[in-house]
């Protein structure tokens, strides 16, 4: 049974093939033929939502320069889309895994360090000790610092898989037990697997814009 149940999450087993990754890439070929139908629908409500992100996340960032958001508006549409491609059925979803949401995650993490402690060394070093601080429990304050700044790109990875992790089995394990539940209740569980994928919609969403935010605040303090 927990074979079963998350065999949903193995590449090798949706179609029996290694290929289950591309289906990050689909957007490639849905996305781009939308944008040339302008005026179109799609087009104007994803201009506002880009423009909302830019908005908020210039904010985040106190950036002089103009294009320091569009790696994370990129960042937000990519994850949005993988989590949104894993709703539909039999389509693998690539941001329950750690091989990419680590991947993600990491490189920008590591950029970021890399640039505050090259460039901003003693700024870097003020972050380490809060305003305030007791001379007694700089030491602590340091040390807790340091470790919460070190599991970062970790903390990012495992909150946006195991959020499309639980909703996943949830919902998988309610359509696993259709076959022992009685005929007056196909209707009752239907209706919760709605409302669970809806729940699920909604998780897609907030999980991409608060990986997003995070990496946006991340960088913030670098600066």
């Amino acid at each position: 049974m927990m074979m079963n149940l998350f065999s949903s999450f193995d590449p090798s087993t949706n179609f029996n093939t290694s290929i289950n990754w591309f289906s990050s890439t689909i957007g490639l070929i849905i996305l781009p033929p939308l944008f040339w139908l302008v005026p179109s629908r799609f087009s104007v409500i994803w201009n506002k939502i880009t423009l909302t992100l830019h908005q908020e996340f210039k904010v985040l960032t106190n950036s002089k320069y103009q294009g320091s958001t569009l790696i994370f508006i990129s960042l937000f549409t990519f994850i949005l889309f993988n989590n949104f491609l894993g709703l539909f059925p039999y389509i693998f979803t690539s941001s329950s895994h750690m091989a990419l949401t680590l991947t993600l995650a990491l490189p920008l993490w590591l950029s970021f360090m890399i640039y505050g402690w090259t460039m901003n060394t003693m700024h870097m070093f003020t972050h380490l000790v809060p305003q305030g601080t007791p001379g007694i429990l700089m030491p602590f304050m340091v040390l807790i610092e340091s470790i919460s700044n070190v599991i970062r790109p970790g903390t990012l990875a495992i909150r946006l898989s195991a959020n499309m992790i639980a909703g996943h089995l949830l919902l998988t394990l309610l359509g696993n037990t259709s076959s022992s539940v009685p005929s007056s209740l196909i209707s009752i569980l239907i209706i919760v697997q709605i409302l669970l994928l809806i729940l699920e919609t909604a998780v897609s969403i907030i999980q991409s814009y608060v990986f997003a935010v995070l990496t946006t605040l991340y960088s913030s303090e670098v600066n």
